[in-house]
């Protein structure tokens, strides 16, 4: 995969001041759907592990499934066959599948879509979902991808964030992505949802194209950041920071086995620091800042 559906320049990278969630009065929630899709928007698979990982975190319960036979080709997605814990064997098909959770001491209720990129009918795939989104009151629509990029795996992962709602982009101090090209079913939802009047975010972590390979725990973390300073949520990401520490561990010492890749890393760390420089300011440092207070916050008794 070397094409996305979001914006490779870094264009919105920075989030605004303000969260995505707008404050509503007492006792009143709000329903934020989160999607992500395994296949061509999803390198590394870090944006549907980083939902699986949520979903998982805050104990989603199925709410509802789109069935595979309208729209997947079995021969390029085809199902795969498990043993259960009663040692019989059973055909898992493709399909998407629809989770419901609530963010613990929030008002955020979070309907998670997790599925693979169908194969026919992108219309009547995103009709679908769009009616279960409506189905189940959903306010804002996020859609989490993943692309593989010249970023050096020694820095942090960069996540983009753009949206083409007028009222989101002047609230969140965003832009619209500025991509041509071929879309993925991430794109084509983005527009269906618009379309219906659902505010919709884009989220697209920058996997380093020289470790495409599944897991891609850091880009996974990026992602969950970004999507924890969206809804203002703390999220527990102790047990994926380690993960990420040994992933990026793991790189250092196979990049040092090889001198050309090892040299082609130093190449990218360099332009990404030159890049970087003009931001080094004090407002990611008050942004992480933030962050552990928040966390602070929610562990004490």
């Amino acid at each position: 995969m070397n094409s996305f559906d979001g914006d490779t320049t870094g264009q919105g990278a920075a989030p605004g001041p303000d969260r995505l969630l707008q404050p509503v009065a007492d006792g009143q929630r709000i329903t934020v759907m989160l999607a992500a899709f395994e296949g061509w928007n999803d390198a590394g698979e870090a944006a549907s592990d980083s939902l699986r990982y949520l979903n998982k975190l805050w104990g989603g319960k199925k709410a509802a499934s789109i069935g595979a036979d309208e729209y997947y080709d079995f021969q390029f997605t085809r199902p795969t066959v498990r043993r259960t814990a009663s040692g019989e064997r059973k055909i898992k098909w493709p399909s998407t599948r629809i989770y419901k959770a609530s963010a613990p001491d929030t008002n955020v209720d979070v309907i998670f879509v997790q599925g693979t990129e169908p194969s026919y009918k992108w219309r009547a795939y995103t009709a679908e979902l769009l009616a279960h989104a409506e189905a189940l009151h959903v306010d804002y629509v996020v859609l989490v991808g993943a692309l593989l990029a010249d970023v050096p795996h020694s820095r942090p992962i960069p996540v983009s964030t753009s949206t083409d709602d007028a009222a989101l982009r002047e609230r969140l101090n965003l832009e619209a992505s500025q991509y041509e090209g071929p879309v993925g079913i991430v794109g084509v939802f983005s527009e269906v949802a618009l379309l219906a009047g659902i505010p919709t975010v884009s989220l697209w972590a920058a996997v380093p194209h020289y470790v495409a390979q599944a897991p891609s725990p850091k880009a996974q973390l990026a992602l969950l950041h970004r999507i924890e300073e969206l809804l203002q949520v703390p999220l527990d990401t102790h047990e994926l920071v380690e993960e990420s520490d040994a992933w990026e561990r793991g790189v250092d010492e196979l990049a040092t086995e090889d001198p050309e890749i090892a040299a082609y890393v130093r190449q990218l760390e360099e332009a990404k620091d030159t890049a970087d420089l003009p931001e080094a300011s004090g407002e990611s440092i008050a942004r992480e800042f933030e962050r552990y207070l928040k966390r602070r916050g929610k562990e004490k008794p």
